[in-house]
């Protein structure tokens, strides 16, 4: 007999449309011979037990489940077969996409989450939805991934219906607690202003502020007489405020032939039997539960494995708002994209057609200015415009960025997940680096620097820059420096206190950039595209960043270090013109050069750990010499060393004040030494001498 398992975090006794949706449909299928399991998802090692029984899941509501992500991770992992049957907005920590309604509202979602829903989508033998409108806000986020879905009615109990031939003037119910969701506020209201009319509350009174006298509350009923009340009601509020999946409640009004005073946030009267055909809505959800079973007995019967889902065509792909380093952030999302399109070209402006089409592989790059004139040859054509979407979505062909505002991750991850709706194969997780291959050179080792930027209010102090260069020169005379200068980057050479030949001037265009690039030990740059093309070669990278923060548009190297000196120094939020108009840039300006030689340090340390290394302190630290101890400070934090001898006392200072060559048989020393290598006081960097 095959065991059916349906997981679901709410006890089924809660007399709700979900809960009461899932009884009747373990009901059904005990009738039909199924041997139907419910797990409440309150132990672990338990439900991974029932789910090694199961010959097929039913994932319902988990949200309130201790161990939801790792219970949808472990399911991920299994062959058991599963379905998917949402009830709400399960991937939104809130459950209830109030996002897309309320523009205040913003990184409502928990990254990891909204990524394991979209997978747990892909892999589901099927997902069910309750309602047209439902499903097309998942579509929205998701797109492909969801595959082919079963869209539900809700399962009314249509034979307990008692459409009464008199309706009661005057009265108007509300079943359930009161509350801001479900359009308590709009209930209120409009019993505020009729005061003639009473107004009935099954449930408990759950909105803030004073209630109108003509509400009155009283305990909850059952569904058979919620039933029997709606028979007799003339009239019926469903204003709720979130996007109801379903509303339940808002299809027995409708069954039950009151008027119904609503919005376009129900999800029940965006089936195509409302408002018009109630026939055809009683047929639709009696046979929806019978629907739900076949779907099932097909999964369970399926012997051919899954079928191999088709290719998308030749897709042209057009990048055409934005600035140089937004190209890069795209760069994922497009291979993806070609690995699930018989073909894929990228058009790009003409300037850059030489520098992509020697690194990108797998994709074809056209001139933008030329491909224009050749898109009927394309079975689909998508343009990623910019994110976010400066311009709107007012551009031909622009695919809309569903997560932007609402989960909180960098810009080349809401790329992916956008691609990621048009083909449900599309994996959206990015662990890829790099984009381009590097091709070190042993005999010409040098380091890359880029003091400009498009926008020259984001640069750090190009005399800084300059102290910078030559604070490196004393570290690692044997390395050169590369300096990209570009036809409107400020002229560093003028800040040089001396003559510096270790130094070569990059003034080419983007085919010399790159070479530059995949030849260097490291990079360091402002918020800037520059800084995202070393990224592209995963060169380890220093990133300064001033007035416009580094979260969505940080350096996206595997070894990266941000700077960002707007933090703890100013609290103004900085937009165009608040840019032009700072006087001071203290964002900037406070960066000091041993900030910026303490996150090369770190960066160097983590992208080299192999090398042979030279101990280097860290520049920041303010050290005070005792008889019997050091005091150590770094920012914030102090750390105490005791003198155990004064051999170790002169061995500490001399540490701490000079660089030394790493002794592994002086124990102690190796010790302390992995004491402040864990602080951040003294880093192991590449000596790159050798």
């Amino acid at each position: 007999m095959s065991i059916v398992l349906f997981l679901h975090d709410t006890s089924l006794s809660t007399p709700r449309g979900a809960e009461l949706t899932i009884n009747e449909l373990i009901l059904l299928g005990k009738h039909k011979g199924y041997s139907t399991k419910i797990d409440l998802l309150k132990d672990f090692e338990l439900t991974k037990k029932y789910m090694h029984e199961a010959s097929l899941i039913v994932v319902n509501s988990t949200s309130r489940c201790d161990y939801e992500k790792p219970l949808i991770q472990y399911l991920l992992r299994q062959n058991t077969p599963y379905i998917k049957v949402e009830y709400d907005y399960n991937f939104c920590i809130r459950r209830n996409i109030l996002c897309t309604v309320d523009a205040a509202i913003k990184s409502c979602c928990d990254p990891d989450k909204f990524h394991l829903f979209r997978r747990l989508f892909a892999k589901s033998k099927l997902t069910v939805f309750q309602s047209p409108k439902h499903y097309k806000a998942h579509y929205n986020f998701y797109g492909e991934a969801l595959g082919e879905p079963l869209i539900m009615p809700p399962t009314v109990n249509v034979e307990y219906l008692k459409v009464s031939a008199t309706k009661t003037e005057g009265v108007i119910p509300f079943f359930g607690d009161l509350n801001y969701l479900k359009g308590g506020d709009a209930y209120v209201n409009y019993a505020k202003a009729h005061p003639e009319l009473q107004f009935q509350v099954y449930g408990n009174n759950r909105l803030r502020g004073s209630l109108p006298l003509n509400i009155s509350f009283y305990e909850p009923i059952e569904n058979a007489k919620v039933l029997e009340i709606l028979g007799r009601t003339k009239q019926f509020i469903c204003k709720p405020v979130w996007p109801e999946p379903s509303g339940r409640l808002a299809a027995e009004a409708f069954l039950s032939d009151c008027e119904l005073i609503t919005n376009d946030r129900v999800g029940t009267f965006s089936f195509d039997f409302y408002p018009n055909d109630k026939d055809k809505a009683i047929t639709e959800m009696k046979q929806a539960p019978e629907a739900f079973w076949l779907a099932i007995s097909r999964i369970i019967d399926e012997t051919n494995g899954s079928q191999k889902v088709s290719k998308l065509g030749a897709i042209l792909v057009y990048k055409s708002y934005g600035g140089l380093g937004d190209i890069f952030f795209a760069i994922p999302a497009i291979y993806k994209l070609s690995r699930v399109s018989q073909s894929l070209h990228f058009a790009v402006a003409p300037r850059l057609v030489a520098f992509f089409k020697s690194h990108l592989k797998g994709v074809t790059v056209v001139n933008e200015d030329l491909v224009k004139d050749q898109e009927s040859k394309y079975n689909a054509i998508y343009e990623l415009g910019n994110y976010p979407a400066f311009r709107g979505y007012d551009l031909p062909h622009a695919l809309k960025y569903p997560t932007h505002k609402k989960v909180k991750q960098h810009a080349i991850q809401h790329y992916i997940d956008t691609v990621s709706k048009l083909h449900i194969e599309i994996d959206n997780q990015f662990k890829t680096y790099p984009y381009f291959k590097r091709q070190l050179d042993a005999t010409n080792t040098y380091y890359v620097v880029h003091p400009g930027a498009g926008f020259l209010l984001k640069i750090w102090p190009t005399d800084k820059f300059a102290q910078l260069i030559e604070r490196l020169h004393v570290l690692y005379p044997n390395l050169d420096c590369k300096i990209i200068q570009g036809p409107k980057d400020p002229d560093i050479s003028i800040y040089f206190t001396k003559e510096m030949t270790h130094i070569q001037y990059i003034k080419g265009g983007m085919e010399e950039v790159g070479h530059i690039m995949s030849g260097a030990l490291f990079h360091i740059g402002n918020d800037a595209g520059i800084t995202h093309v070393a990224g592209s070669f995963n060169l380890p990278t220093v990133g300064i960043y001033g007035p416009t923060g580094p979260g969505s548009w940080g350096s996206f190297a595997e070894h990266n270090e941000l700077i960002w000196g707007k933090k703890g120094v100013c609290d103004i939020r900085c937009n165009y013109d608040v840019i032009i108009n700072c006087e001071h840039h203290i964002c900037l300006n406070s960066i000091t050069v041993n900030r910026v030689i303490e996150a090369l340090f770190k960066v160097l340390q983590k992208a080299y750990p192999n090398e042979t290394y030279v101990l280097k302190v860290n520049p920041q630290t303010e050290n005070t010499f005792n008889k019997k101890d050091c005091i150590i400070k770094l920012n914030d934090s102090e750390l105490l060393l005791e003198y155990h001898s004064p051999l170790m006392k002169s061995k500490i200072e001399a540490l701490l004040t000079d660089d030394i060559e790493p002794n592994e048989e002086d124990e102690d020393l190796c010790q302390v030494i992995q004491v402040l290598n864990q602080h951040n006081i003294i880093f192991k960097v590449p000596d790159f001498r050798l």
